[in-house]
């Protein structure tokens, strides 16, 4: 199946869903932070029927791109309808643009997207078609189910359900990091998940709400807002989606995330690392994309934290990297903990606390290895004994 959608004949009217979303290979960041060195695309569909919807628009660098797609796709017809499923402005900032191009056509939204529209946009007047939970607009063969998903991961999130094609136009949910052109050679669930837990992570309850709302739901697509089209194996997706956000373990593997002032401390890392027969993922947080390594603690039932005391504190990379697991949720793991410190070491004791606090269901290796300046040998032993208890 052409995975931008299906096409059949209703008389005189072609009925189908056409892609005029845009890759952006431009961008550094994504959102500011998140490195994205394949880009992303923001994507928009058209649901050509006898009524005509857009799903969403582009961030407006893409503007006149996006245009210039969209009266192609059109042939000569004019849209009925824009649907806004989601107001973060990579989909939302060309609304305007979109409006004054085509002035009849008519915004969907509910109470929280029609404030946004405000904020983002003020003094702008369009045409509104209010809806809540649970309304149906029909396109014709085509009609949009409106399924709320507040803090999915904004609150005025919607997504819409196309019976006709078993399609669910699911906003951010089951986006990914990478352009439409970026061949990914881990697959999917890679860029997946680091685009899941840096920006979704905190939200596994309303995660697990959508996914209760959807069950039963016969389901054939799924056309998110970044990423590619899924139109195969979805409960391979689901499952996925169910597992991150219970914040449940994908693997039995360690991850390994160090910091280290004169590479003491990595070389322990590095030791323990070398005597792990399961697999591991080791991130250097000073050097390694620190959005990768917040996917690695998640996706492994392990974490190791070693890092030095610094100024009578934990080392400010490795607090930046707890306090982001913190904003996650981060919970139902084994951490071990290897420490250094040349005069006074404690910070083994500061994270036990920053454990305690914040994270919940955690298991800890009561094995510690102690580090004064450089490794002994009977720290290189202690290491290898470590290594042993993440084996089991």
């Amino acid at each position: 199946m052409n995975p931008y959608g299906i096409m059949d004949m209703k008389g005189m009217v072609k009925i189908m869903v056409k892609y005029i979303g845009v890759n952006d290979r431009k961008i550094d960041l994504f959102e500011g932070q998140f490195v994205v060195p394949e880009g992303i695309s923001y994507n928009s569909y058209l649901i050509l029927d006898e009524k005509i919807a857009i799903m969403d628009t582009v961030d407006i660098h893409f503007k006149d791109e996006f245009l210039a797609k969209l009266k192609d796709a059109l042939e000569g017809r004019m849209p009925d309808y824009l649907v806004v499923d989601h107001m973060e402005p990579d989909h939302s900032a060309s609304i305007k643009a979109l409006v004054e191009e085509y002035p009849n056509i008519e915004v969907i939204g509910n109470q929280a997207t029609f404030k946004m529209i405000h904020q983002f946009f003020p003094g702008f007047t369009f045409k509104q078609k209010l809806v809540k939970e649970g309304d149906v607009v029909s396109l014709g063969k085509h009609s949009l189910k409106f399924v709320f998903a507040p803090m999915v991961h904004w609150p005025e999130v919607m997504m819409s359900y196309d019976a006709y094609d078993e399609c669910l136009y699911s906003a951010d949910a089951f986006g990914k990091f990478g352009a439409l052109d970026f061949d990914d050679p881990e697959g999917w669930a890679c860029e997946a998940r680091r685009y899941y837990f840096g920006i979704v992570g905190k939200f596994g309850v309303p995660v697990q709400n959508l996914l209760k709302k959807l069950a039963g739901t016969p389901l054939k697509v799924i056309r998110p807002l970044h990423g590619p089209v899924l139109d195969s194996n979805l409960d391979y997706y689901i499952h996925l989606y169910d597992i991150w956000s219970k914040y449940e373990p994908e693997a039995d593997a360690v991850t390994i995330c160090y910091t280290s002032v004169y590479g003491n401390t990595k070389e322990a890392a590095e030791l323990l690392a070398s005597n792990l027969t399961k697999e591991y993922d080791i991130f250097d947080l000073a050097r390694d994309d620190f959005h990768e390594a917040i996917e690695g603690a998640f996706e492994n039932k392990y974490l190791v934290l070693a890092t030095t005391t610094y100024c009578s504190d934990i080392f400010p990379k490795m607090l930046d990297f707890l306090h982001a697991l913190k904003e996650r949720g981060y919970q139902n793991r084994t951490i071990a903990i290897i420490e250094n410190g040349s005069w006074s070491p404690q910070v083994k004791k500061l994270i036990l606390e920053f454990i305690t606090l914040n994270f919940k269901n955690i298991v800890l290796i009561p094995r510690t290895v102690t580090i004064r300046s450089a490794l002994t040998e009977e720290n290189r032993q202690e290491i290898v004994e470590l290594a042993k208890e993440l084996n089991k």
